[in-house]
């Protein structure tokens, strides 16, 4: 591990939003995300992105689940993705998401995809095809590219990856990391080969850039839960719009994460929290002291 690793601790602050800002002014996110029987993963993560602050979400999923898709929350667009009649994306699935993508800020991209032979052609295309786009990368986005390459190594906006530890073993090739030591010296030099920010998630969870590293503090036992990772994609991808440095937006999105997770435990007990109970306490989760105020009076919630 390098010896110039700095080791952060202090969560980054989102800045207060301008009295004359506008849904322009916070940012855009596009979901890709979400197939037939896993619509619940695109819709926990464009509602988070909404949770997040984004100015506007739009969600792409397979053209099967849009309708469920769209019902899941008024706020946010829908766009059907093509596909073929046997249930693969369509070939021209790529270029139309990087037509949808242009007028995007960052992308948030793989929660619910599922894992067929189409899902890597149609993201490689996307990412390649919009390379100034930020782009948080989960779940069936990054199953598809497992194991990691350095294909992506010189993109002008780095990807972010947030990766469970049998995700993150899958993308390196060798077994699960066990222990603090093993999740972070392993994390931090994947980060480092690949130019990525990595969110290793689990009990204390890791964010590292290869040169910085954050271990969080927040969270519960109560989130291990299915639906939860979705919702951090979202937040995460929200920050980023808000104009967070990525590392940053990584740092916060998970402190962010896990904070109200612990607000959910709070109210509705470990056992029987979901992912839809820690998405709805993300607006508790904003504690005054970690947005920037004029004044000394807390924010009303």
């Amino acid at each position: 591990m390098s010896n110039e690793l700095t080791v952060v601790t202090d969560v980054p602050r989102l800045p207060k939003r301008e009295a004359d800002g506008h849904k322009g002014t916070y940012g855009r996110v596009l979901v890709v995300a979400g197939n037939r029987g896993m619509s619940g993963a695109a819709i926990l993560c464009g509602r988070a992105a909404l949770r997040g602050g984004a100015g506007l979400v739009q969600v792409a999923s397979a053209a099967c689940a849009e309708p469920t898709v769209a019902a899941g929350n008024p706020c946010y667009m829908t766009h059907g993705i093509r596909l073929h009649a046997d249930g693969g994306f369509a070939e021209a699935a790529g270029a139309d998401l990087i037509e949808l993508g242009e007028s995007a800020t960052v992308l948030a991209i793989g929660p619910g995809l599922g894992r067929s032979p189409t899902v890597l052609p149609m993201l490689r295309e996307l990412i390649a095809g919009l390379p100034d786009r930020h782009v948080v990368l989960d779940a069936d986005g990054l199953n598809a590219f497992a194991p990691f390459t350095e294909e992506f190594l010189h993109r002008p906006a780095p990807l972010v990856l947030t990766p469970h530890p049998a995700e993150f073993a899958r993308l390196t090739g060798a077994e699960v990391p066990i222990g603090d030591d093993q999740r972070r010296d392993q994390s931090v030099a994947f980060a480092q080969q690949f130019g990525v920010v990595l969110v290793l998630k689990g009990s204390r969870t890791v964010v590292t850039d290869g040169r910085r590293i954050y271990t969080n503090t927040t969270g519960n036992p109560g989130m291990a839960t299915g639906g939860t990772g979705d919702v951090l994609t979202g937040l995460i991808a929200a920050l980023i719009a808000q104009k967070m440095e990525p590392f940053d937006a990584a740092v916060f999105g998970v402190w962010l994460h896990g904070r109200a997770g612990d607000l959910a435990a709070n109210a509705f007990g470990e056992v029987s929290m979901t992912a839809a109970d820690l998405l709805e306490s993300i607006p508790a989760a904003f504690v005054y002291e970690f947005v920037e105020e004029e004044d000394d009076d807390p924010l009303p919630f």
